[in-house]
């Protein structure tokens, strides 16, 4: 498989986390975000979307949308399921993994950011604000979602979470670590945020985190 995929994009870490988890080797293909490499006839007659990542399959066909890339990766490749057994668990986990991918990063996405800088002459303060108030406001809800995932599984006998969901990393996770080390990179405040944080703090523990984080990158800049 081929990732086409770039060091700082969220969606992209998802994807590298995704296959680290299930131990997928891969070709890494760098497409430069800010260079407009995505833009380039190679690339985007491909995508029709232009963005990152996509998934080049091992006989040929090009995926798009890092939560379909997922639910591909997880179709195909039994090994270290990303979504639980269960349907109620699987539901669980789409929705917060929902919560990151639908909610907090389409407001925050690079693209976003640049409209508001060169469109609408937003100063870089009021962007940094912009960012900081929809990373933070999402965020607590994932918190608060958290909260009551941890009731809903006392109340039911379940064990408790020792991640999101459940005792092992899955789609949750590779989504919900890089929406925390974006925010963290725009200082945005995480404090009040105890089970979340504990949960990204086990995750970064991890090898398959740490060898798809965007410092291990080969295009790290």
């Amino acid at each position: 498989m081929k990732l086409h995929t770039y060091f700082r994009s969220s969606a992209s870490y998802r994807v590298r986390i995704a296959l680290q988890l299930k131990g997928l080797p891969y070709e890494y293909l760098p497409v430069h975000l800010v260079r407009g490499e995505h833009k380039a006839p190679a690339y985007a007659s491909h995508v029709g979307d232009a963005l990152v990542p996509s998934l080049e399959t091992d006989d040929g066909h090009w995926l798009t949308q890092s939560m379909a890339i997922m639910e591909y990766l997880d179709e195909t490749h039994a090994a270290h399921p990303l979504l639980p057994a269960d349907a109620l668990g699987r539901a669980h986990v789409r929705a917060l993994a929902q919560m990151v991918a639908c909610e907090i990063h389409p407001l925050n996405n690079l693209r976003v950011l640049k409209y508001l800088v060169h469109e609408l002459k937003v100063s870089d303060e009021a962007k940094t604000g912009w960012y900081a108030h929809w990373a933070r406001s999402g965020l607590e809800a994932f918190e608060r979602q958290l909260a009551l995932l941890d009731a809903e599984r006392k109340a039911g006998g379940l064990p408790p979470s020792v991640f999101c969901w459940g005792d092992v990393p899955g789609m949750a996770e590779c989504c919900l670590v890089p929406q925390v080390f974006n925010a963290q990179r725009f200082a945005v405040n995480l404090d009040g945020l105890p089970r979340l944080m504990e949960v990204v703090e086990r995750c970064n523990a991890m090898p398959a985190f740490q060898s798809a984080h965007p410092s291990a990158c080969p295009d790290a800049q």
